[in-house]
């Protein structure tokens, strides 16, 4: 039993792990329901298969039983009234007497399952007889089996098998005869006689065809010698055809047994009757258990099947119902988890799926407030960052001006100084803004151009510059302080150490929904290797700032997103083009 329960709970187990949780529900609730139907009505059927058997044993029996009281009863009473009879016959001074036949009458008229009384000598010649039917000239009655018997054991009460009375003219009946050895007075003698009481043999067919042995059982009986006295197919058994297994019978006085006949088996009960020494055997077809067993087989599955159906459809129900909460809860979890952090769920169930729902909202607005807090934690260190970089970048302006000025007014070029000192102011109005770090794209651009004309007076006839300029960006935002460092160095790594003169060119455009501020030279160029590396890490020379583009990209990258920022294309003894993407709004 436990190696057919094991192969199901390991596919069944198998399966749960990869199933939801109301078809795991459902169909736990529903093997298990299965596996206890089953598990009863193997028990049931198994305990009834072996009670049917018990019962047919019980049952044969106490019909055997029952008929064999009757039977025991009926001939006691005809016994009694033979008694009767002889006692009578004793009394009588001859035979026959008006006593005698008066006797015999009431009793042929009181029962009617005796067809005739009779006493004969011991010479064979009728003495007293009713009905007063002629006796045949051929009978001989010496000869027949219940005259021998009576005169051989006169102190017993003989019975005789069934047979066709075959003694008086006109009664051919079938009968059971009991003889016994009587005394009468014949003058003054005593004589010996036989009195015959022949039973009509349908009274004990009547007896044993009352009662019934399933559809196709039945009894019938025999004598001690082996010889049938009843059988439901008497003709059959007078036809000289075998019809039981007699030696087999006869082995058992009480009791039963189970026998193989004509490819059948059968049970068959055997109770001996004590009066005559008779057995009653009651046949009971196994068949007919075996077909009740088929019969209780098919209702049985049927019933399986329908309560199947039924726990499936209330198992259903029942994880429908218990699953339906947690998978509100599943959905509101996914949308968490695609970032919707506006989620509430209020469920409504069994009282672990409550609470579970409301530590879920609780969970979230927790989440919630952690991530305002490091929005705005992350938004003060960009600030931070942002002026820290500033405050980084105007020092270097400073100083840069500031040198080439000294150099101006120690070469006496004074001229050139005073330019240069006009553009340095018109520098650090644009640059300080009145402590904005925000501009817009023209202010962006002419703090550039002030930033070019200086280093152009610096190195004079070393590069020229030129500026393209979309008139509908003009007024767009932008972080400042963003060209003026591109532009650095692009004089100091490209066209300081180039031979030829170099040339500037400053772009401001829209491209691709994005504000686009380029700055293109003709100087040395870069190497593939030096332009993949040079936003990862600082890239310093002996002169400018050593801040430069890296710092102009973290700038637009903390202010704007990861999307924004320099996109850098160069070549050898070529050029270099920068290229700022920033997006389009206006302050």
């Amino acid at each position: 039993m436990l190696e057919f329960i094991r192969e199901p709970v390991r596919m069944l187990v198998k399966f749960i792990r990869k199933s939801s949780i109301q078809l795991i529900i459902t169909v736990s609730f529903t093997f298990v329901t299965i596996m206890a139907m089953l598990f009863v009505g193997i028990a049931l059927f198994n305990r009834f298969s072996a009670d049917s058997e018990q019962n047919a044993k019980i049952s044969t029996k106490q019909i055997a039983d029952e008929i064999s009281v009757n039977m025991d009863y009926y001939l006691k009473n005809m016994i009694y009234i033979s008694s009767l009879l002889e006692s009578n016959i004793k009394k009588d001074e001859d035979l026959p007497s008006s006593r005698i036949l008066n006797q015999m009458e009431i009793v042929l008229s009181t029962r009617d399952d005796i067809v005739g009384l009779a006493v004969f000598t011991d010479k064979g010649d009728i003495a007293a007889k009713l009905p007063n039917f002629e006796v045949k000239g051929r009978a001989n009655i010496k000869n027949q089996s219940w005259f021998k018997e009576a005169i051989s054991n006169p102190d017993k009460v003989n019975i005789s098998l069934p047979h066709v009375h075959n003694i008086f003219y006109g009664n051919h009946s079938w009968v059971v005869s009991l003889s016994k050895c009587v005394k009468y007075k014949k003058g003054n003698e005593e004589a010996t006689g036989v009195l015959l009481v022949d039973m009509n043999f349908r009274s004990l067919d009547q007896l044993c065809q009352q009662t019934k042995l399933g559809n196709m059982g039945y009894i019938y009986i025999i004598d001690d010698k082996g010889n049938i006295v009843y059988h439901p197919q008497q003709q059959l058994i007078y036809m000289g055809l075998k019809q039981e297994n007699i030696k087999n019978v006869l082995k058992e006085s009480s009791g039963n047994f189970i026998e193989t006949f004509d490819n059948k088996q059968r049970l068959v009960t055997v109770k001996t009757v004590k009066i005559t020494g008779w057995k009653i055997v009651g046949i009971y077809y196994m068949d007919q258990i075996a077909a009740t067993k088929k019969n209780l087989g098919t209702y049985a599955v049927l019933i399986i099947i329908l309560g199947i159906l039924f726990v499936i459809a209330i198992s259903t129900s029942l994880s429908a119902k218990i699953s339906k909460p947690i998978k509100e809860l599943e959905k509101c979890m996914k949308l968490v988890e695609e970032g919707r952090f506006d989620v509430e769920i209020n469920v409504e169930g069994e009282y672990e799926v409550v609470r579970l729902s409301k530590a879920f909202n609780l969970m979230v607005l927790k989440i919630t407030n952690l991530m305002e807090q490091i929005v705005k934690e992350q938004e003060e260190k960009r600030k931070s960052e942002f002026n820290a970089l500033q405050a980084q970048i105007n020092p270097h302006f400073l100083y840069n001006t500031l040198d080439s000025v000294v150099w101006m007014i120690e070469n006496e070029k004074n001229q050139e100084a005073v330019t240069m000192i006009t553009a340095l102011a018109r520098l650090f109005r644009i640059s300080i803004s009145k402590g904005k770090n925000i501009i817009t794209v023209k202010e962006e651009l002419e703090h550039a151009k002030n930033y070019l004309i200086i280093q152009k007076v610096r190195y004079k006839n070393k590069f020229q510059f030129k500026m393209e300029v979309q008139e509908e960006v003009l007024n767009y935002s932008t972080i400042k302080l963003i060209l003026q460092p591109i532009i650095e160095n692009s004089i100091y790594h490209g066209i300081e150490c180039s031979v030829d003169e170099g040339e500037i060119f400053i772009y401001a455009g829209i491209e691709n929904d994005k504000l686009l501020l380029m700055v293109k030279d003709t100087g040395l160029g870069m190497n593939e290797e030096l332009v993949e590396n040079i936003l990862l890490t600082e890239h310093r020379k002996s002169k400018g700032s050593g801040v430069g583009i890296k710092n102009v990209d973290e700038r637009i990258k903390l202010c704007y997103g990861s999307e924004y920022g320099l996109k850098i294309e160069s070549e050898l003894e070529v050029g270099t083009t920068v290229k700022i993407y920033l997006p389009l709004y206006i302050e």
